[in-house]
Formats: C-alpha cells, structure tokens, sequence
C-alpha cells in the first residue's frame, strides 16, 4: 500500500507546479496583449486608409468644384449675348410710381367708447334698512351713473375731436403724396416727350439709364460710358468700356496629384483663349446695340455709333489710356433684321455690320474708332479727359445730371426731376438690388459752406413723405457734428464734397472742388456775425462772425457737484495747440478767427462754447475741450466733486442733436480733459473720450499741449 510523501519533495514538486502555471498565465498573457496589439494596428490603419481616401475625395472634389467653376464661367461668357437678348427691355414706364398711399389706420380712435350701463348701477342698502336709506342708497347710484356717463361723454367726444384731427392729418398727407407721385410720373412723360422731339440731353440721360440698369451682364464686366447724341441724323455716339484679357479664366482644368499632394492647374490654350476673348468682346458690342435699340419706344434712334474700348496701360508708352478694341455703326434699319441668338457674333459684327474687331485683343493691337462722342458735341457725358471739371463752378442742372450719372454708374436706374414741383428731390434712383435696393430720393447741394442740420432733416421728412427706402444728400461741401448725429440710424447717406470726388475717380467720372484748400473747406473765411456776445469773465468782445449764421454748433457742459469749475477748449493739430491764441478760457474767450467762443450758458448748461468746425483753421485736426478747478474760487479743491459730467451737442436753435458723456473728476486731480472733437478724412467731425487728469492743475495740463506757462 501507497502513501503520499509530505515530505521536502512533495513541497518542492508543488512549487514546480504553481511556477509552471504561473509560466504558463503570463505567455496566455503576452499573447493576448499580441493579439489586441495587432487588432489595435489592424484598425489604426484601416482608419488612416479611410482618412487618406477620405481626403483624396475632397481634394479631388475641390478640383472638380473649381474646374466645374471655370466651366461655367467660360460658359457664362459664350452665352452673354443670348442671355442679354433674352432679358427684358428698359423701359421709362419701370421709373414710374405707383398711385397707392396707406389706408388710413386710426387704430384704436377707431373704436367708439361704451357708454355706462344704468342696469350696473344699484342701490347697495342692505335688506332691513328702511325706506329713507333705501332712497339714500338709489341716489348715489344714480349720482355715479351721471357722474360716469358725463364722463364717459366727454372722452367720447374727444376722441371723435382727435379722429376727426388725424384724418384731416391724413387727408393733407395723402394729398400732397399723391400730388409727388403724379408730379414724378409727369417728369417721366415729359421725357418721353423730350426724346420723341430728338432732345439731346434727354437721349443723353435716358440711354445711359438703359445700359446702366440692364442685369445681362456679368460680375466683373464693366459699365462706364461716354456718350453724346446728333438730333440732326437721331444717331447716338457712344464709348463703352470691355472688359479685359483677364475676363477669360487662363486656366482650363484643375486636376489633384495624390502622389505630391498638390492641384495641378492645366492652362487653357492660347489661341483658345483669344478667340473666346474676341468673341466676348464681339458680343458685349452686339448686346448694347441690342439694349439700346430694344429701349427706344419712342423712336429716338435710327442708328448707334459704337466704339468699344479697355482701360488699361497702351503696351507701347506704359501709360493709362483707353484703347479701342471694336467700333461699328448700326443702323436701326439693318440690325433690326439680325437674329442675335443665332449668329456667330465675331462674324455678325464684322461682316453683315461691317464692324471693326482688333484681330490681336489680347495684345491691345487697337483698331481706328469710328465717330466719337466728342465730335458730336452738347450733351456729353464725360470718361476720362485730363481737366476735370470745377463742381463749384458747374451749371446747377450740370451738377445734378453728373450726380445722376454717378449713380447710374454705380448699377442704379437714376434721373433728374423736373425744375418746379419736384418736392425738394433732385434725382431720382432706384436701385435694384435684393433685399438692401430700393426707392432713393436725392438731394443736391452745390455749397461751398457747411450743409446745415436743418437740410438733413428736411431730407428725413422728405423720405418719409414719399415713402421712400433711403434719402441721399449730396454736397460739394461737408457735413457738422449735428447733422451725423440726427442721422445716425435713420435711412439716410450723407456724401461731402471729398467723398463725392472720390466715388466719381472710382467710377469713371470726372470732377475736382475748385483750385485750392479754401474752395475744399467751403470757401471764404470771413463775413459779419450779425452781433455781439459779451465775454463771460472779461476779456475782449469776440469779432466778427467768419461763416453764416447757421454753420456753427454750441456745446453745452453740464455737471454735478459744488465744485467751481472753468471749461476751456483748445485748437490743436496733433497734441499742439496752433497758437497761444488758440487757447479759449476766460482771459481768452475766442481763437483770433471766431471760429471758438465762449458764451454765456443757458440752463442746464453750466458752460457753453460756440463752434463752426468747418471754418476751423485747415492746419487744425482737433478741438479739446478741458475742464480745470477754479483756484481763486475753490482753493485746494479737487475734481471729486465733477461728476455725472456730459456734453450737449445743440444746433443753433439750442435743439439738442446728441449728449455725449464724459468721464468724471478724480480726488487729488485739479485738471481733466474731457474728449476732442477730430477730423476725419472726409472733413467731418467725430467725437474721442478723453479722461486723462492732472494734478497740477491747467498749468499742468497746458504743458502736455505746447503752451509756455509763466
């Protein structure tokens, strides 16, 4: 019989058994981490495969996207006389308005007030009381009643005063919207008329409205115009600016190279390329005469003289010029017998209209025009030329038409009014564009000094009135403070001499503001004030006023608190006062031109200074107005009591245009500046918080701005 060693051995054969096991866990162990490892490797890799193939489809789709893109631009540009055609024809009708006014809308005047009701007024006795309080009881029922029923009686009739009010409001309203819109559609008819009588500057205006105004043509293409008419053969000569080379994409595919990770861009051929170009320029040609012709229900035109130009550098001097790329002469008779959608527009313009087209556009290789505008004479509307024209001294009806212009210029369909019941509006735009277009009325201000407050309100009613979408105010001038102020947020556009002057350049036009600053300024810097105000705290009387009466601003100071306090101002470019006596405070209550004055305040203004910005010196760019402790009024005081501090902007009525806030006093500070007016390029005036303070009182301060104090 067997028995079991416990013995060393058997403790020993144990522990073979138990490392063997634990031998064997760890290798099931390592294998397992093997297996997760390859899997965790196996699924790294199928999603990088993923990510890859997923980046080459996007970049592969992108470079379909942008091919796609030059395709349907080369497309666009084969297409642009067929899409032209098919577009409909200006016509003067689409200028007109609409005879509809909003219904009368009282709200809730509308609705008759009720009157008491006997029945909801009883007696409030209770059960036992007796007759004579019972009596008692019905006669303060009835007593209310009355008293409710009068009442009632007299809001009833007020309110039948105030309807009656706002009707007769409406009714005038309506009246004179009405009497706008027919005086509107009349101009339009008057037109009509002035084109079938063969008026130059109407053909002129009514054209150039027609080319302007159409949508056929695509982004990038431009639309400038020269143009003059011969009433004598009813013939229109224009200059049409093409578009250049570059309207052609140069490039024909885009292809993704996986292997360099890179778009390779296939270049369209270059004679592929001309063509194409000549074609587009064959076809704008074609599409004008087709609009004009199309536009003409009156009969204006029996022939159009075309010369199609590029403004670009002339390859042979480097310098800017116009070069002419096509010219042809058309007549009514002759075109009106193509099948535009159907011809080959190369062939049409050179053979059946014995047109002229560069046989090198690409190189600028120009052809000889035809007649020009100029040769014409009378009624011009001018691109380019060397001497621009003075809009100071322009003809008034000159300056309107070439604001017109401007926005015909700019893709609006615009016209001047007629001369009398024109409503204070002096064009006419309609700007089609979605969702931001609209009806525009315009006014016209050839100054040469400020443009008051007043006339950006009259314009604001004007909007208003004739239910337009926005109010322009044009001027050879400039705008002040106020009036930026009053339209801030209203549907208006304020455009000053320089911007006018600008946006002309920028759209082919032609102009300047006289021969120097004082012309660009807004003229002379003298003239009579009309009277005296006495000097708050001495000094000398303040001279003569430089400008009208109705060109400066008054500043209001208010403030909380005790403290005495001076408000000074000075005219600065940069942080230097021009001159000492630039320096406005009591011992000087006026810069040596009057444009800055003291004056006495009105409540609740607790200081007051008088401001004609645009008469300030041309050197100076800011105006900064400081605020200082009175020493010989409050020793040792500070500014901790200057608070709650602003300024009243006022026209020269004393309305208040804007409150501008201003930072308070500090304790310890006896000087502040509270802000400065700044000039922006344009002329106008903007408004900068100040707030640095000084401990060492004016004194202090004046040093940081130039000024030697003894």
């Amino acid at each position: 019989m067997s028995r079991r060693s416990n013995g060393l051995a058997g403790i020993w054969a144990e522990a073979q058994r138990q490392q063997q096991r634990g031998l064997e866990a760890q290798v099931r162990q390592q294998r397992e981490y093997e297996r997760r490892q390859r899997a965790y490797e196996r699924e790294v890799n199928r999603s990088r495969r993923e990510q890859q193939a997923a980046y080459r489809q996007q970049r592969e789709a992108e470079a379909r996207r942008r091919t796609e893109e030059l395709d349907a631009q080369v497309e666009a540009l084969q297409g642009l006389l067929a899409a032209g055609c098919g577009a409909p024809a200006f016509r003067a009708g689409a200028l007109a308005r609409a005879e509809e006014l909003e219904p009368f809308t009282p709200g809730p005047l509308a609705e008759p007030l009720v009157m008491p009701d006997p029945d909801h007024y009883q007696a409030q006795a209770g059960w036992g009381a007796g007759r004579r309080a019972q009596a008692q009881a019905q006669a303060e029922a009835r007593a209310r009643f009355e008293r409710d029923w009068h009442a009632a009686q007299a809001a009833e009739a007020q309110r039948q005063r105030q309807l009656a009010d706002y009707r007769r409001q409406y009714d005038a309203w309506a009246a004179a919207r009405l009497a706008e819109i027919r005086a509107h559609n009349a101009g339009i008819a008057q037109m009509g008329q002035a084109l079938r009588a063969a008026d130059p500057e109407a053909a002129v205006e009514y054209f150039s409205a027609a080319l302007y105004a159409s949508s056929a043509w695509p982004e990038g293409f431009p639309r400038q115009v020269a143009a003059a008419y011969d009433p004598a053969a009813r013939q229109l000569v224009l200059n049409w600016e093409l578009p250049r080379y570059d309207i052609v994409p140069e490039t024909k595919q885009v292809r993704y190279l996986p292997g360099s990770d890179q778009d390779k861009e296939t270049p369209r051929p270059v004679t592929q390329r001309r063509a194409l170009y000549r074609e587009v320029l064959a076809q704008s040609a074609l599409l004008v005469l087709h609009e004009l012709f199309a536009a003409d229900e009156f009969g204006a035109l029996e022939s159009v003289a075309f010369n199609g130009f590029v403004d670009d550098h002339d390859p042979a001097t480097g310098r800017r010029t116009e070069i002419f790329l096509v010219t042809v002469m058309a007549p009514r008779s002759l075109f009106a017998g193509l099948h535009l959608e159907q011809v080959s527009p190369v062939d049409c313009l050179t053979e059946a209209l014995r047109g002229q087209l560069s046989t090198r556009p690409d190189q600028y290789a120009a052809v000889r025009p035809g007649r020009r505008p100029e040769e014409v004479g009378g009624g011009v509307v001018t691109h380019g030329g060397e001497e621009e024209p003075d809009l100071f001294a322009m003809d008034p009806l000159a300056f309107e038409a070439l604001v017109a212009e401007l926005f015909r210029a700019m893709g609006m369909q615009a016209v001047t009014t007629q001369r009398s019941n024109d409503g204070g509006v002096d064009v006419d735009a309609l700007d089609p564009t979605p969702i931001r277009g609209g009806s525009l009325v315009v006014q016209v201000k050839r100054y040469r000094k400020t443009v008051p407050p007043t006339a950006v309100r009259d314009l604001y009613g004007t909007v208003q009135s004739l239910g337009a979408n926005k109010g322009v105010l044009v001027t050879t001038s400039g705008f002040g403070p106020g009036s930026h102020t009053f339209a801030h947020g209203k549907p208006l556009e304020l455009v000053s001499g320089p911007e006018l002057v600008d946006l002309l350049h920028r759209h082919g036009l032609r102009g300047r503001l006289g021969d120097g600053d004082s012309d660009r300024r807004g003229g002379s810097r003298s003239g009579g004030s009309g009277g005296r105000v006495p000097a708050p705290r001495g000094g000398s009387p303040e001279p003569a006023a430089d400008a009208a009466t109705d060109d400066y601003n008054v500043l209001g100071m208010t403030w909380s608190g005790g403290v005495a306090v001076d408000v000074c101002a000075l005219v600065c470019h940069g942080d230097r006062v021009l001159s000492d006596d630039h320096f406005v405070f009591y011992n000087n209550p006026h810069t040596p031109d009057g444009t800055v004055r003291a004056l006495p305040a009105d409540a609740p203004d607790r200081a007051a200074l008088r401001v004609t910005f645009d008469a300030l010196p041309q050197s100076a760019d800011r105006l900064v107005l400081v605020a200082a402790v009175d020493p010989a009024v409050d020793p040792g005081a500070d500014l901790s009591g200057f608070t709650d501090a602003g300024i009243r902007l006022l026209d020269p009525d004393r309305t208040e245009l804007a409150r501008l806030e201003v930072s308070d006093g500090r304790p310890g500070e006896t000087a502040l500046t509270l802000g400065s007016f700044r000039r922006r390029p344009g002329g106008d005036w903007d408004f900068v918080l100040g707030g640095k303070g000084y401990r060492g009182g004016l004194e202090d301060l004046l040093r940081d701005f130039g000024i030697d104090v003894e």
